[in-house]
């Protein structure tokens, strides 16, 4: 039977629907739940209902598939991200941890076994006077309700390797081999012994124990083990010139397997290991796009394993719990080559018709599995299956206030730039009859891209009546080498003028007028709006920089804090002149675009003095403007009342200057 989502929805068990406090109601399935919507113009939701933190996030499935642990967003009586289990058998939840993501942040969790789990922690800290973000490796058991979790590494008992006693490492959190076979261990790569050179360690995740396996040397920043669990593959960066080599480790040896410069050279990246030990998968190039490979290490034989015309594989190998051997690649969703895994993925979307399905966890025995489904018009629900019952039952959605048919879906256009460049972009339009007050929606990065699928600024924005366009501009990942390669000391050139013709082109298609659109951004993206509003001060009625760069020269000059900052100065530039020509902070005096600055006073990607800045110049020049600072905010809106103040804002702003009538 071919269904509609929230026409298949069931709960688990009356325990589930019960502890996970009764989320979305079952529907029954019938002809009557599968009629399309009519297209009517509903009232505006409330901007809380976008601004709102994902109910849940990241489930997984323990090995047995007997348990699942989830984080939880909770509003009362306290902000919250809580990291529960629920145990499917007694029907028992244990709530483990909570943050306000505030100082400390959850950032990720893994099953190790069936009993313990272990818990990426971010920690907000300063390495002197430059504040940065720490990660730890937290330990703790699935019903351990009530107790501390234990610290993984002790720098107490390692440090006595350390050339530099004093200098603890910043990222404790990077286990590169999971152990399935070995329930007490994982292998973890720390800079123990000299700053950015990691050691590989087994770790005991109960004691906390350690023994090195391999130490850092030859300019080794990461580390590859194949599926027998041997460290086999070395990869390197010279910070200063951006030569990487990698290395096949052979006895006492190591051979060179690629070499090439990563900031201006087409490259190769070691992904993992197939389960014969002489397959090392890798992403390589064919022509100017991505692609995956393999090479066999005795024959020295290299074989495409598959591409995407006209886009880049940039995602990484999915492996099988049961058999530990690669079987897929993550790539616009999940692209199979395990017959297994595609004959599942085909029943999910034949079952869930009109969505994009992903797996996301399985058990050992892949007997049970969750999957994650979304559309553009719908935000993400999961489910469990179990393949013996050859049941799918409803588990939770992320945003269970937005119902079917309240939002609209995205479409892919293709729009030519000045030089006849040609750009993609996602268009999407409210219900109603255009022209449209219009956002225009610049991407962060710059070397990131948008997709479809639920997005919740998108999703805002197109509930208050607005078209949304949002290009892939010039330097945005998955569209070739030179695509990407032309953001290089690029930014608020052309990479700019491909916004300015994404809006002109929006007015030509008539879905908007010249009168009645804004920018909107965030990090790379609030750079771009503040640089619209320089460079095109006519084109729009309002600007919106969230976490938005004003100065080039100061990111340049604040990067010689760490060590990359030659491949900063490669990226963005290094000509003082040249980058405050191209810096919205020294070039404000023509501004007449009405500007909304919002930052977090603690965000340590893209430092609040950079809206600090631009805030000061706007008001010496008197202009149009309102600068918002939130208390312990960080670059991703982690915190629920931070997002819910930001929204709040620019709902305020975007009211202001934007007409819907």
């Amino acid at each position: 039977m071919r269904c509609r989502l929230f026409s298949f929805i069931h709960s688990v068990t009356s325990l589930v629907v019960l502890f996970l406090f009764s989320l979305v109601s079952a529907c029954a399935l019938s002809d009557e739940n599968t009629a399309e919507p009519a297209e009517t113009v509903s009232p505006p939701l409330p901007y809380t209902v976008f601004s709102a933190l994902p109910a849940y996030r990241t489930p997984a499935l323990s090995p047995k598939g007997d348990k699942i642990a989830f984080v939880k967003n909770v509003n009362e009586p306290d902000e919250l991200s809580v990291l529960a289990t629920f145990d499917l058998t007694t029907g028992k939840i244990h709530y483990l941890i909570h943050s306000d993501n505030e100082k400390v942040k959850i950032n990720w969790y893994r099953w190790v076994n069936d009993e313990r789990i272990v818990i990426s922690a971010r920690y907000e800290s300063r390495r002197g006077n430059t504040r940065v973000y720490d990660t730890r490796l937290l330990a703790m058991n699935f019903d351990a309700q009530g107790e501390k979790p234990k610290h993984l590494l002790d720098w107490r008992r390692l440090k006595r390797r350390a050339a530099d006693p004093n200098r603890v490492p910043q990222f404790q959190d990077n286990v590169i081999d999971w152990l399935p076979d070995d329930p007490e261990h994982i292998l973890m790569a720390i800079d123990v012994e000299v700053f950015a050179l990691p050691s590989v360690f087994k770790v005991n995740v109960y004691t906390g124990s350690t023994t090195r396996l391999e130490r850092g040397k030859r300019s080794i920043r990461d580390w590859v083990v194949d599926r027998q669990h041997n460290v086999r593959v070395g990869i390197t960066l010279d910070y200063d010139s951006g030569e990487r080599h990698v290395l096949l480790k052979e006895d006492d040896t190591w051979r060179t397997l690629f070499s090439y410069n990563a900031m201006s050279e087409k490259g190769e990246m070691p992904l993992g290991f197939g389960l014969d030990p002489n397959i090392l998968y890798y992403r390589g190039y064919k022509g100017d796009y991505k692609a995956l490979f393999t090479l066999n290490l005795e024959t020295n034989e290299h074989t495409e394993i598959f591409s995407d015309e006209g886009y880049d594989v940039n995602g990484s190998l999915i492996y099988s719990p049961a058999t530990q051997d690669a079987i897929g690649i993550r790539h616009d969703g999940r692209h199979y080559w395990d017959e297994r895994y595609v004959a599942l993925q085909n029943g999910l979307d034949e079952a869930l018709v009109d969505y994009t399905n992903t797996l996301v966890s399985f058990s050992r025995d892949e007997k049970k599995y969750i999957v994650y489904s979304e559309s553009d018009t719908m935000p993400g629900a999961y489910f469990i299956g179990d393949r013996d019952k050859g049941s799918l039952d409803f588990l939770f959605q992320q945003y269970p206030q937005i119902e079917e048919g309240m939002l609209t879906e995205h479409n892919l256009v293709t729009y030519t730039a000045r030089d006849d460049m040609e750009i993609e972009a996602y268009l999407t339009l409210p219900k109603g009859e255009g022209p449209f007050p219009t956002i225009i929606h610049p991407h962060g990065g710059p070397g990131a891209r948008d997709f479809s699928g639920f997005d919740y600024w998108t999703s805002y924005f197109t509930n208050k009546g607005y078209a949304v366009l949002r290009p892939n501009f010039r330097g945005s990942e998955g569209y070739g080498f030179d695509f990407a390669q032309s953001q290089m000391k690029s930014w608020g050139l052309s990479m700019q003028d491909d916004i300015t013709d994404a809006a002109n082109w929006m007015v030509e298609q008539g879905y908007a007028t010249k009168d009645n659109m804004c920018i909107v951004g965030a990090s790379y993206g609030g750079y771009a709006a503040l640089m619209a509003a320089v460079k095109t001060p006519e084109l729009f009625q309002c600007a919106v920089s969230f976490a938005g760069v004003s100065s080039l020269k100061h990111i340049v000059i604040h990067a010689r804090r760490f060590v990359n900052s030659d491949l900063v100065k490669d990226q963005i530039g290094d000509d003082f002149d040249d980058l405050e020509s191209r810096s919205p902070y020294y070039n404000a005096e023509g501004i007449k675009t009405p500007i909304l600055l919002v930052h977090g006073e603690e965000d340590r990607i893209v430092r609040p003095l950079q809206s600090r800045y631009m805030a000061d110049e706007l008001e010496d020049l008197d202009k149009t403007f309102k600068y918002v600072e939130l208390e312990s905010g960080d670059h991703y809106l982690s915190i629920q009342g931070n997002r819910h103040r930001f929204f709040a804002e620019m709902d305020t702003f975007l009211d202001k200057y934007l007409k819907t009538e």
